[in-house]
C-alpha cells in the first residue's frame, strides 16, 4: 500500500467504511514499549537498519512491529513497539529472531548504535476493548516516501499498586472524554503485564506498575491546540488534574513521538479511527 493510502479514505462511503473495519487487527494482547538511549548522531543509522531489515524481519516470526520513532526532545532516543500474541508466542518469537540470520547479519551494526536498550515497558490492554487497531497492509512500502505521520504522544502513569479497575474507569468516563474534547485522537490505553519475562535475554522493567495511553494527533499546530484547550478548561485544571494526582506515583512522563517513515502506528483521522473501531 502506498504512503498516501491513509489519506484516500476521508472520502470513502459507509460500505468501504465497514470493510476498512473489518480489515483492522486488534494489536495486540502483550506490548513492548522501548526507549533506546542511543549514541550522538546514531539514531538514523538504527532507523535504517529498522527500516530495511527489522520490521519483515522480526514479523516473520510471528511477531507485529507496531512503530518505530523520533522522540521530538530528545534527539538520542530511538522508541519502538512490539506486540505479540501472549507470552509464550513472545518467547518463541524473540528465541527465532534473535537467534536467526538477520539479527545474526547486522547485530553488530545495530548494538554499535546504542548506548542503553534496557528501558522497556511489558504491557497488555487495560481492557479488551482499549488495545491498538491496526491494518498490518497499511504500513508503507519500502519504496514509500516519508507518510505524513504527525505526532504520536505516549503518556506514562506509575502506580505504587497495579492499577485497578476504579482507575480504568475513571480514565475511560472522566480523562478520555476531556481529551478527546479537546482534540486528541485517542489510540489505545494500557497497563503493565505482570507475567514473568519469557525471554530474561532482553531484560525489562519489572516490579513497576503503569497505566500507559496513547493518542495521536495530524501536526504540531494540532497538538498544540489541544494543550491550550486543556490549560483553558477548569474542568481540566481545577477538578481532572488533582483527581488524577491523588491517584499517580510521580509525576506522568510524556513521550513526544515523530513516526518513522515506515511506522504502522501513525496518525488517522478521528474519523477513521472511529470507522475502525471495534462495533
Amino acid at each position: 500500500m502506498s504512503d498516501t493510502s491513509a489519506d484516500t479514505r476521508v472520502g470513502l462511503g459507509a460500505s468501504a467504511r465497514q470493510a476498512l473495519a473489518q480489515a483492522m487487527e486488534t494489536c495486540c494482547p502483550v506490548i513492548e514499549l522501548r526507549q533506546y538511549v542511543m549514541k550522538p548522531g546514531r539514531r538514523e543509522d538504527l532507523i535504517a537498519l529498522f527500516e530495511e531489515h527489522f520490521i519483515e524481519g522480526q514479523e516473520t516470526y510471528g511477531m507485529r512491529i507496531i512503530g518505530q520513532f523520533r522522540n521530538r526532545n530528545h534527539p538520542d532516543q530511538f522508541v519502538w513497539m512490539r506486540g505479540f500474541a501472549d507470552m509464550e508466542a513472545r518467547r518463541k518469537a524473540l528465541e527465532g529472531f534473535y537467534g536467526g540470520p538477520i539479527w545474526k547479519e547486522h547485530r553488530t551494526v545495530a548494538n554499535d548504535t546504542m548506548i542503553d536498550s534496557s528501558n522497556v515497558l511489558l504491557l497488555k490492554p487495560a481492557r479488551a476493548a482499549s488495545g491498538l487497531r491496526l491494518d498490518p497492509a497499511d504500513r508503507p512500502t519500502m519504496d514509500a516516501k516519508g507518510p505524513a505521520g504527525g505526532i504520536i504522544i505516549a503518556t506514562i502513569y506509575s502506580f505504587d499498586a497495579p492499577v485497578d479497575a476504579k482507575f480504568v474507569d475513571f480514565f475511560e468516563t472522566d480523562i478520555a472524554p476531556a481529551l478527546r474534547g479537546a482534540g486528541a485522537t485517542l489510540l489505545g490505553h494500557f497497563v503493565t503485564e505482570p507475567s514473568e519475562n519469557t525471554f530474561p535475554q532482553l531484560p525489562v522493567r519489572e516490579g513497576e506498575h503503569v497505566f500507559v495511553w496513547l493518542a495521536s494527533f495530524a501536526a504540531d499546530v494540532a497538538y498544540a491546540a489541544h494543550q491550550i484547550v486543556l490549560t483553558k478548561s477548569q474542568a481540566w485544571i481545577k477538578s481532572l488534574v488533582p483527581a488524577l494526582k491523588v491517584w499517580l506515583s510521580k509525576p506522568a512522563e510524556v513521550l513526544e513521538l515523530a513516526p518513522s517513515r515506515r511506522s504502522l502506528l501513525r496518525h488517522r483521522s478521528a474519523q477513521e479511527s472511529a470507522d475502525a473501531a471495534p462495533q
